[in-house]
């Protein structure tokens, strides 16, 4: 008897030894074309009573010859039995064993193992089994008896076990009435779809080649050995098939499912669409292929949604992944990642991405290598795909091809075949529906962030006599829309209103609310009303737009020249006032209010004495608090970063930020959750020789007047440049208020901030100004129309007393 040790990383420690195969081919119609010695021997009916009969009269299957078989089973009792291959109802390769009555034997019943092979060509052959009595595996000679473990037969794909090529030279002897052609194909498709071998666990296979027969020497100690090395490992032994029941029906299917569930569960384990594709490329490689570059439509990589219509010819794909066991960097200056480029229709994969089925190319041969050659300008990729074998699957979602990889197999490997094929376009369909989540996930995301930032304002970090900064972080668990708003809006003499708000939940209503409330804010604020007022004006709106609808809200109103905050708050947490002169900071304390939405609470406005330099600090709760954690704990934490020197606005924000997610983390109390606004405004002030002040008396003549006293204070605050244009404005501004005012004094007030030159003029008359549209002949109308063009800012608002109109003129671009 002959020992060998199969190789592979399938099957271990074996020992074999021939045994005769029975060979039976049978026809479309379930007729018996071929029946071999062996089939003689082990079935008992001579090849002129077998050939032309019924296949399910002399086979092992369900229900055959009820008087002389007893029903089939295949082994344990699992998988499809072979009267399922007869009828042609599956199209892979099955296994199995039986037993059954043999006539002519003396042992009433004959235990067989068979293997089923679907045959597919031109021939009229449909079916080829193979079967062996399991009897004869065991050699008295080299097994001692128990030695042997239970026999299953079942498949192994590509594996290079000694025998195989036996196998492949033998068939055509034991197939003696066919052509050599139809041996041939007969043979190359047994090849394909997997050797048959003998389980005996789940790791060992041996091969079954004809007249070889092979058993099992029990490795006990091997096993004591890797369990009890698994258990110092601190893993769990992996149980013997057998021991486990496991279902063996056949092994090259098996080791496919085997193959894809092993990849399935290295990715997606992300909705990050770059971390996907690093996953799906190296899950593949090395064990399909050699070279997996994964290509996506523009649209995917950029989050733009789904891509609409079938690709073309000029359809963009992005090279996003290119994974491979070359030598490092022998592949990055040819293909690199991140470039994007058309396919010819000429190319393979212009055939995958518009046919959406997989392409394999066995050999790429020289003319193909120049042909996808021609599509990398000045660089020559053609030793590094000719005479490859090549196999291009699609991604796919939803009946749409989202991209595709390119696999490729050195030239030492097996080419590509159709199982293959059929392996990597079931690979790629569960790569694509993970990209295809990655895909959603990342397009939602950018759409929400691009409907927070359109809902969040651009501040401007330079308003009159402050400086601001501000930060918004999205929830890390909640959704990344949130409600939660800051706002700066300009006032009438140079004070500038300050808003933090928070609308309480998340997702789309919220931010939808937070929309709402903040452009009612802005207008409310553009009519120069109390904060307190505001805050009444706003609960009142929120009350009208439905009764679940709340939110906190901080309004504070800022003037530089008289150094005072006007604050009023609804239900927030206190901002923060870090003082200039000694560094020292405090919570603000304010009557708290109830928030915004509740109805019938009085709202109360507080003053504040501040000086320059000095920062005011307005946040929302996300910053501050954590589930299960006092809020004190947080609020302590903001007083005290808010005091550290920093080298910039933005710099002390990150300082905050970072000081409290340090400690939610030292307190083990995780991440942040929340949304957050973060506002932190540097309250400069406006000095006294930077605002200049005149009352003017209702006639004519005072704009002649006024446009003097323009000039003359534009020289002295060295602004030149502006004197032309800032005489214009205000004459027209001071001729409107001397003809509509009711008999008060008009007050003309000019505000060096900068660069820039701010321009009030205040009088009794409440009636807003607006743009009209003058025609040639029109005496009035004018005006304003100018002022709308050469300013870079205007508005108009109502006080106390009457209204002011302002404009903001900065320097001329040179």
């Amino acid at each position: 008897m002959d020992q060998g040790t199969p190789g592979g990383p399938v099957a271990q420690h074996a020992v074999a030894g021939r045994i005769p195969l029975a060979v039976v081919v049978i026809d479309g119609a379930g007729l018996v074309s071929h029946w071999s010695v062996g089939a003689r021997r082990l079935f008992g009916y001579a090849k002129e009573d077998a050939v032309g009969a019924p296949a399910g009269d002399l086979l092992p299957v369900a229900g055959a010859l009820p008087d002389e078989h007893e029903p089939y089973g295949t082994y344990d009792g699992l998988g499809p039995d072979l009267e399922t291959s007869l009828d042609g109802r599956i199209s892979y390769p099955a296994a199995g064993r039986a037993r059954l009555s043999v006539p002519g034997r003396e042992q009433s019943r004959v235990d067989v193992l068979w293997w089923a092979y679907p045959l597919i060509g031109p021939g009229p052959e449909r079916l080829l089994v193979l079967a062996a009595d399991a009897d004869r595996l065991v050699d008295a000679d080299s097994l001692e008896p128990g030695q042997v473990e239970r026999i299953a037969p079942g498949f192994a794909l590509h594996t290079d076990f000694p025998g195989a090529d036996e196998l492949a030279g033998r068939l055509p002897e034991i197939l003696p009435s066919m052509s050599v052609g139809e041996s041939s194909r007969i043979v190359a498709q047994i090849l394909e779809l997997g050797y048959p071998v003998l389980e005996f666990s789940k790791h060992d296979r041996v091969p079954v080649t004809p007249d070889w027969g092979v058993a099992r020497r029990t490795e006990r100690k091997a096993r004591r050995r890797r369990e009890e090395e698994a258990a110092a490992a601190g893993r769990i032994p992996v149980p013997d098939a057998a021991d486990e029941g496991e279902d063996l029906e056949y092994a090259a299917v098996r080791e496919r499912l085997e193959f894809l569930n092993e990849v399935s569960g290295r990715i997606g384990s992300s909705l990050d669409l770059s971390q996907t594709i690093l996953e799906v490329s190296r899950a593949v490689v090395p064990r399909f292929t050699d070279v997996a570059g994964t290509y996506l439509r523009e649209q995917v990589v950029a989050g733009e949604g789904f891509p609409e219509g079938p690709p073309d010819e000029t359809t963009l794909w992005h090279r996003v992944a290119v994974e491979h066991t070359d030598e490092p960097g022998r592949w990055d200056d040819v293909v690199p990642v991140g470039e994007s480029m058309p396919f010819p229709a000429h190319t393979p994969f212009f055939q995958c991405m518009t046919s959406g089925d997989p392409v394999l190319v066995p050999r790429i041969s020289e003319e193909m290598g120049n042909a996808i050659a021609s599509q990398f300008e000045k660089r020559d990729i053609r030793p590094l795909i000719n005479h490859r074998s090549m196999l291009v699957v699609p991604l796919k979602a939803r009946n749409v091809v989202l991209g595709f990889m390119i696999l490729l197999r050195h030239q030492e490997r097996p080419v590509f075949n159709d199982m293959d094929r059929v392996t990597g376009a079931e690979l790629a369909a569960r790569a694509g529906l993970v990209l295809d989540n990655a895909r959603m996930y990342t397009y939602q995301e950018s759409v929400a962030d691009t409907l927070q930032d359109s809902m969040l304002p651009h501040i401007e970090p330079r308003m009159t006599g402050c400086d601001i900064a501000t930060r918004y972080l999205p929830g890390t668990l909640l959704g990344r829309v949130g409600g939660d708003w800051f706002d700066s809006v300009k006032l009438p003499g140079s004070r500038t209103a300050l808003v933090v708000g928070d609308v309480m939940g998340h997702g789309l209503n919220s931010a939808a609310m937070m929309g709402q409330l903040r452009t009612a804010v802005q207008t409310m604020a553009a009519l120069d009303l109390p904060p307190a007022q505001l805050l009444r004006n706003l609960d009142d709106l929120a009350q009208r737009l439905g009764e679940h609808y709340l939110a906190t809200c901080l309004y504070a109103v800022y003037d530089p020249i008289a150094g005072e905050l006007h604050l009023a708050n609804a239900g927030h947490i206190p901002p923060v006032l870090v003082r200039a002169t000694d560094g020292r900071s405090e919570l603000l304390e304010l009557p708290t209010g109830a928030p915004i939405g509740v109805g019938g609470v009085p709202f109360e406005a507080v003053s504040v004495p501040v000086t320059p330099g000095d920062r005011l600090l307005m946040c929302t709760d996300g910053l501050v608090e954590v589930r299960g954690e006092d809020i004190g704990v947080g609020l302590a934490t903001l007083t005290e970063s808010a005091a550290h020197p920093a080298a910039s606005m933005d710099a002390a924000c990150d300082t905050i930020i970072r000081a409290l997610a340090v400690t939610f983390a030292d307190a083990g109390r995780g991440g942040r959750k929340d949304d957050v606004a973060l506002l932190m405004a540097r309250l400069n002030g406006v000095a006294g020789e930077d605002v200049a002040r005149w009352g003017l008396a209702l006639d004519p003549s005072e704009v002649s007047r006024a446009r003097e006293l323009v000039r003359g204070q534009l020289r002295s605050w060295s602004r030149d440049a502006l004197i032309e244009t800032a005489e214009l404005l205000v004459s027209e501004l001071v001729t409107n208020a001397v003809r509509h005012s009711r008999g008060g004094r008009v007050e003309l007030r000019l505000v060096r901030s900068g660069p820039a030159l701010m321009c009030e003029v205040e009088d009794d008359d409440h009636t807003l100004p607006t743009l009209l549209n003058a025609g040639p002949a029109d005496e009035f109308g004018r005006g304003l129309r100018i002022v709308s063009v050469l300013a870079k800012e205007w508005g108009t608002s109502r006080t106390s007393t009457g209204k002011t109109v302002w404009f903001e003129l900065a320097p001329p671009r040179r």
